[in-house]
């Protein structure tokens, strides 16, 4: 093949390239191979994973912790199993971009090898899903998708390339002779508010007496975290992150309480039912929200919502107020604002400071009648082990639940860690690996730990020899309780004789796997075991396994939302 032409896979590779494409994730199957031809000749890295899922997650998690796009590339039958990739970054909006090398264009629709709509499948899950149809517009179509990813609300998208045009040739400067004629990203469009609508936000906040912000997703993807701090610590006002996201703001910053959910953090409880007026910046009202409703929101309080696109205001149509504004814009306009509300700050610090001793005396009363090791003290101890700066990493249901408590309690006592990651808010078991090894990658000299239920990494651990592949020691703790707990518990009380059923799993020896493989595993039966076994799997400078048996308890956000017997869900 000469110089002046390139495979179809190999134009792929190049326009990938030229947005500026860092990584990309596959299981290499036959129908990519010219696109990875084109990604080994220009150099860009390419992680080989055991499962096409793992790939997805993989990107999900590099985007998550980059917030840039992430490449998962896929062959036919390897599409349907990064499905659930798709969801969960859809979950996350996170902007990854799933290529799939699919059947040959030419007898579309005749049976051919592999053949799926893989279109038709990945549209309710992605914000554009694409089949690319002539190889003159590769450039045109990756373009396209690359807009949709980070315009507005980021999310995944989905380009199909069929095999036939994966192989044709195409002139090295295909689609480059009409506009726009350069192939590099541009800057993501930002949406700044109109001033005869924000001046009515800003003066309900201004004559409000207690105020409350309720920051999501949006304020992550648009990087406004520290202005939301610095904003709303210097005014006063009281922040709560939606449940199901990756942390905004570290734990010190003196504004940020915790989650925005009753169970997980009950002072959240009082401050938004007392508040007059409550900010959902970047966030959706969606089921975490009671869909804007009381008894969350109560009907007497203004309830307003900020949102960079349009797409996520139509989400939010039940609120009293609505901004099309991009966060970081608005945030710089309400840190204008004459008011202040120290003392209504400082009452959500006490009762910060009161929940937090409830459960440190609660835990002491547990270690007292027990001898297996509580979920939340496992948490609490090995954050213990932590440094400021580390990572921290949760999956699973139970112990999904309970770590969000003990991040919240370590923060509380001083521990600032870099970032928090965690299944979104479709509550997709097995991403856990997948998350730690992307923050790893991009904070090699920090410590990265996961909390990982047992059933959690049943569903997605086959992607720790990745860990091994690219080099990257975390440190799995696994809280084994010997079953899928959380769904036990929802069961033997929803069941009329109160018993469980096809939850458990028996014993696994999960630190032999990771000895096995070549890491560091050690089983840990007590309390006082676990703080030198942590010790020694973060020295040990393999991928390590911390196999805790501990309780299973319930955590109070099951347990509240499956008390009754006609309840079939925790939503």
């Amino acid at each position: 093949m000469s110089d002046s032409r390139l495979r179809g896979g190999a134009l792929l590779a190049h326009a990938l390239k030229d947005k500026g494409v860092e990584r990309v994730f596959t299981l290499a199957g036959g129908f990519c191979n010219p696109a990875l031809e084109g990604f080994m000749e220009l150099q860009l890295p390419v992680v080989n994973c055991p499962h096409e899922q793992v790939a997805g997650h993989l990107a999900d998690g590099h985007a998550r912790v980059t917030r840039k796009p992430t490449v998962c590339l896929v062959g036919p039958e390897g599409f349907a199993n990064a499905v659930p990739a798709m969801l969960e970054a859809g979950g996350e909006r996170s902007p990854v971009i799933f290529v799939t090398g699919s059947s040959t264009l030419k007898r579309q629709g005749a049976g051919g090898f592999k053949e799926i709509d893989d279109v038709a499948i990945a549209a309710p899950l992605v914000k554009y899903s694409v089949q690319i149809t002539d190889g003159e517009r590769i450039r045109e179509f990756v373009d396209r998708a690359w807009m949709a990813a980070t315009s507005g609300y980021p999310g995944p998208v989905h380009i199909s390339l069929p095999v036939d045009i994966m192989f044709s040739s195409f002139d090295h400067d295909a689609g480059l002779n009409e506009r726009p004629y350069s192939t590099v990203a541009r800057p993501a469009l930002k949406a700044w508010p109109d001033p005869s609508a924000l001046e009515p936000v800003l003066q309900a906040i201004t004559a409000a007496q207690k105020p409350v912000l309720i920051a999501g997703h949006g304020v992550w993807w648009s990087g406004a975290e520290q202005a939301l701090g610095e904003v709303c610590t210097k005014l006063g006002i009281p922040i709560y992150n939606v449940p199901y996201h990756q942390k905004l703001l570290q734990e010190n910053c003196d504004a940020y309480m915790g989650l925005a959910d009753f169970h997980q953090y009950a002072p959240s409880k009082p401050a938004i039912q007392e508040a007059d007026v409550v900010v959902m910046l970047g966030g959706r009202l969606d089921n975490q929200m009671n869909f804007g409703n009381p008894p969350f929101f109560p009907a007497t309080q203004k309830l307003i919502c900020v949102n960079g696109s349009h797409e996520e205001l139509e989400f939010n149509r039940a609120a009293d107020g609505l901004l099309l504004s991009d966060p970081g814009a608005f945030l710089q306009a309400l840190g204008s604002i004459e008011s202040r509300w120290p003392t209504w700050l400082d009452v959500q610090k006490e009762r910060r400071a009161e929940w937090v001793q409830q459960w440190l005396t609660h835990l002491e009363e547990e270690e007292r009648t027990h001898t297996q090791l509580h979920p939340l003290q496992l948490s609490l101890d090995v954050q213990a082990q932590l440094q400021d700066q580390d990572w921290l990493v949760f999956d699973g249901g139970n112990t999904h639940f309970w770590s969000e408590i003990g991040a919240n309690i370590a923060g509380f006592n001083g521990l600032t860690l870099s970032g928090i990651l965690h299944p979104g808010s479709y509550s997709l078991l097995g991403v856990g690996v997948s998350l730690a090894l992307s923050a790893k990658a991009h904070h090699m000299d920090k410590n990265v730990v996961l909390i990982s239920g047992d059933g959690a990494f049943l569903s997605g651990g086959l992607s720790i020899e990745t860990a091994f592949q690219e080099n990257l020691p975390i440190v799995v703790v696994i809280d084994n309780n010997g079953g899928l707990d959380c769904i036990s518990q929802q069961q033997e009380r929803l069941f009329a004789n109160g018993s469980h059923f096809a939850t458990d799993f028996r014993d696994i020896p999960f630190h032999t796997l990771f000895e096995g493989l070549g890491g560091f595993g050690e089983l840990v039966e007590t309390r006082e075991q676990l703080a030198p076994a942590m010790q020694r799997a973060m020295a040990s400078g393999k991928p390590a396994c911390l196999n805790v048996k501990c309780r299973g308890v319930i955590s109070p956000i099951v347990a509240a939302t499956s008390d009754k017997r006609d309840k079939a869900s925790i939503e």
